[in-house]
């Protein structure tokens, strides 16, 4: 039986990517000069203001200030004509340490919270991610491109834009083509809806998606409420951590509800759904399935994962519970362990907070090589 799913993306410039840059800056800059920081660092944006409050103990000297602005320069909100931009915005803080309660914890080696983190691949693309959020990822992405390396094609982009696309899928439950494209972007005052239109088709959607995925019957939103001049923190306000799905599967993962950004890995809500996309990943590559979710959950100061589950939606060479416990067998899942094979307390994590956490080639997202698949290839 035939269906559709969709999944969104946001670009950077999206009042809440904006605060998940920000929060991941912040982190980067405590982790240049203190490998073993805790941050939990927060942001809010609303018209031409930042605010960024949270808890952090490191023996590194952060320019707040300028942090912010740099991250808010980068994306492009650089002109007066956008009611928010990085040198006249008001950068304001509230920061606190770490709670004693939880380092108490957590420097023994035991995890930053409790809770759940869920990990997700499947086969339906290269990159072993749903193919809806993949490709509006890169809608939103190929959308800053234009605006900062090739703004000759569509010179009236502003930097906040949405994405959504909808896959068809066919009675295999593989994807068969692309069924609507929805691409709402920030623009300038002067120039046609119906020119935005026709430069999205041509110059975004047609530069992504592959031609066989594209049909008469694709259906093709572009600013459908028919202006989108007013955006960014001027339009809407931000917080970090408001992307959750954005971040991860799309919606076609179960979700622990923990955001990622401005958390130092310490926090498995963060290191611990990383280890569940590497995992999961690795499943999938080695052939032992070809659809994997893995649930792992931690209690506040305790090293080792309180269960670790794994579904493999029938595509399994193994049953579910036979990889579950290879996996508790072969795999250290300790917060250290984590942290150790997939080196995160390098300061990598500003990049993260756009176009997505997993499916990113990218040599510094460790949660994306392929490592170990020869391990779970004893398996088979």
């Amino acid at each position: 039986m035939s269906f559709l799913f969709t999944s969104e993306s946001v670009s950077e410039g999206h009042p809440d990517k904006i605060c998940d840059q920000v929060s991941d800056a912040v982190l980067d800059a405590a982790l240049r000069g203190d490998p073993n920081s805790r941050v939990a660092c927060e942001c809010f944006t609303a018209t031409g203001l930042i605010l960024i409050g949270g808890e952090i103990t490191t023996k590194s000297d952060i320019d707040f200030q300028k942090t912010a602005r740099n991250v808010i320069r980068n994306i492009g909100y650089t002109k007066s004509d956008y009611k928010f931009d990085a040198d006249s915005c008001s950068v304001m803080l509230t920061i606190n340490k770490q709670s004693g309660d939880i380092a108490m914890g957590v420097d023994s080696g035991g995890a930053g919270d409790q809770g759940m983190m869920f990990g997700y691949a499947v086969d339906e693309t290269d990159e072993l991610m749903p193919m809806p959020i993949i490709y509006a990822h890169r809608l939103v992405e190929r959308l800053a491109a234009v605006r900062k390396k090739e703004n000759d094609l569509m010179p009236y982009l502003r930097p906040d834009s949405k994405s959504q696309v909808t896959i068809e899928y066919g009675d295999d439950k593989k994807p068969k083509r692309v069924d609507t494209v929805v691409i709402s972007t920030q623009h300038d005052p002067d120039v046609s809806q119906e020119q935005i239109k026709k430069d999205v088709i041509k110059h975004v959607v047609k530069a992504i998606i592959p031609n066989h995925l594209l049909d008469d019957k694709t259906i093709y939103h572009v600013n459908p409420t028919g202006r989108f001049e007013i955006g960014g923190p001027h339009g809407d306000s931000g917080l970090t951590g408001r992307k959750i799905i954005v971040d991860t599967y799309g919606g076609r993962a179960q979700h622990g509800g923990g955001a990622f950004s401005g958390k130092d890995p310490s926090k498995v809500d963060r290191s611990a759904a990383y280890a569940g996309r590497h995992i999961a990943k690795n499943i999938v590559a080695a052939g032992v399935a070809s659809e994997c979710l893995i649930q792992l959950s931690y209690a506040i100061g305790v090293a080792d994962p309180v269960s670790i589950y794994i579904h493999t939606y029938g595509t399994g060479k193994r049953t579910d519970k036979e990889i579950a416990e290879f996996i508790h067998k072969e795999i250290d899942l300790t917060p250290k362990g984590i942290i150790k094979r997939l080196e995160l307390l390098r300061p990598i994590y500003t990049k993260t907070a756009a176009y997505g956490h997993f499916g990113r080639n990218d040599d510094d997202f460790r949660w994306e090589h392929l490592d170990l698949v020869d391990k779970f290839k004893s398996l088979l």
